[in-house]
């Protein structure tokens, strides 16, 4: 199990795993928990560079960075 703490969103840190390039498990700490939950339920299973690629980039109203972006770098940290 990996940890990563966020920078700039309501979440502290995201916990998760991958298995050859699979991303096996997803957990935030803090943030919105019903919408954390959604992202954890849709990118369980899927390959890493798949996650980044959807997710890298996306905001969070006016900040430049959301919980869906800090996980995508949290995945490339740790390729």
């Amino acid at each position: 199990m990996k940890t990563f703490i966020t920078k700039g969103v309501c979440s502290s840190r995201i916990t998760f795993e991958t298995e050859n390039n699979i991303l096996t498990h997803v957990k935030f700490t803090g943030g919105c928990p019903g919408n954390l939950k959604a992202i954890a339920a849709l990118v369980e299973g899927m390959p890493v560079d798949e996650v980044i690629k959807r997710l890298k980039g996306i905001s969070c109203g006016g900040k430049p960075t959301s919980c869906a972006d800090q996980l995508a770098k949290a995945l490339q940290q740790n390729k």
